[in-house]
């Protein structure tokens, strides 16, 4: 049985492809820092419907630490690295750059570097659309990505450039994912559709930066979730779009919240952030021709899983910090 290494494992994603994985018959090794960067007790839920699968293995470490992954490459013989570990969040990275370049950079090339040495040729990277900003949609993955315009999106910029670092001195075969707003049922807390039906069912208002009418490509996280497992064939070194290839108003966004949870969102505009982007649009016709993928769950589906498994959890999901 084939040992895969999935880093971000008590993630949002991580988790998901960390189920996934494991229901497919991959033996999976997660890590995950359990870092407070939104409510732990999220990632903990997360983490004990993992912990159900017998070949699920648990290491609470981050990869900023060289040391503590050594001795895990030393154990296991892995087939592959999914690195979903990073630290997420436009706006946070203001705050904070310093963590996300050691986390996303530097956790990065300790992978790499460990990959080397071990003999790892297998290596799956989570990038992200926040690259494309200033570009002309939809974003096609040749586009120059020279003008980040957060810490967050060069930290991932500066782990792609890595990635491809390693592809090309020892062989490593790199595929680089980035994804376009990725939702879904227990999503991270900090984002927009998590917060916002949250805060529709508590008639709390929604805090929206910006007019509403900046447009995402919203796509659901089991489709991301299956683009990174088909993603972990033999490619060479290849970026390739996870989105849903179809933006939408964020306030068109919000109806749909509204429908599904049965009330009206009372709204509170507030300034445009200077780091988050106007709109984002996927070209997909790469993860269509090398991965055979294209995304299953339209928004409006996708909003109704999501609202559906916030009422169903209620009970907790309401103790849960926004």
């Amino acid at each position: 049985m084939e040992e895969l290494l999935v880093t971000g494992a008590a993630g949002f994603i991580g988790s998901r492809v960390s189920e996934m994985l494991l229901n497919q018959g991959f033996q999976v090794i997660g890590i995950d820092n359990l870092n407070n960067y939104y409510d732990v007790n999220l990632k903990y839920r997360r983490l004990d419907k993992l912990k159900k699968f017998s070949d699920f293995t648990f290491y609470e470490i981050s990869i900023i630490n060289y040391e503590d992954l050594n001795e895990i490459f030393k154990t296991h013989h892995f087939a592959a690295i999914i690195n979903l570990a990073a630290r997420a969040g436009v706006r946070y990275s203001m705050e904070n750059p310093f963590i996300y370049l050691s986390t996303n950079a530097a956790g990065n090339l300790n992978l790499l570097e460990l990959s080397r040495i071990y003999g790892i040729k297998k290596y799956v990277l989570a990038s992200t659309s926040s690259l494309y900003a200033g570009q002309k949609m939809p974003f096609k993955e040749e586009l120059p990505v020279n003008q980040p315009i957060s810490p967050y999106a060069a930290s991932k910029k500066s782990a792609e450039m890595m990635a491809y670092t390693y592809h090309y001195l020892y062989e490593i075969d790199v595929s680089v994912l980035r994804y376009f707003t990725v939702y879904g049922p227990s999503g991270r807390p900090d984002m927009a559709t998590f917060r916002f039906i949250k805060w529709i069912i508590e008639e709390t208002p929604l805090e929206v930066y910006g007019d509403g009418l900046q447009k995402r490509d919203f796509t659901y996280v089991d489709d991301i979730a299956k683009g990174t497992i088909q993603a972990i064939k033999n490619v060479g070194f290849e970026i390739i779009n996870l989105g849903n290839n179809h933006p939408y108003k964020l306030i068109e966004a919000i109806e749909m919240m509204e429908k599904c949870v049965g009330k009206r969102a009372k709204i509170k505009f507030q300034a445009f952030h200077k780091a988050d982007m106007r709109a984002t649009w996927a070209e997909i016709s790469k993860a269509r021709q090398i991965l055979n993928w294209q995304p299953q769950v339209n928004l409006k589906e996708g909003i109704k899983k999501t609202v559906d498994w916030t009422k169903a959890n209620w009970d907790w999901i309401q103790k849960i910090e926004v």
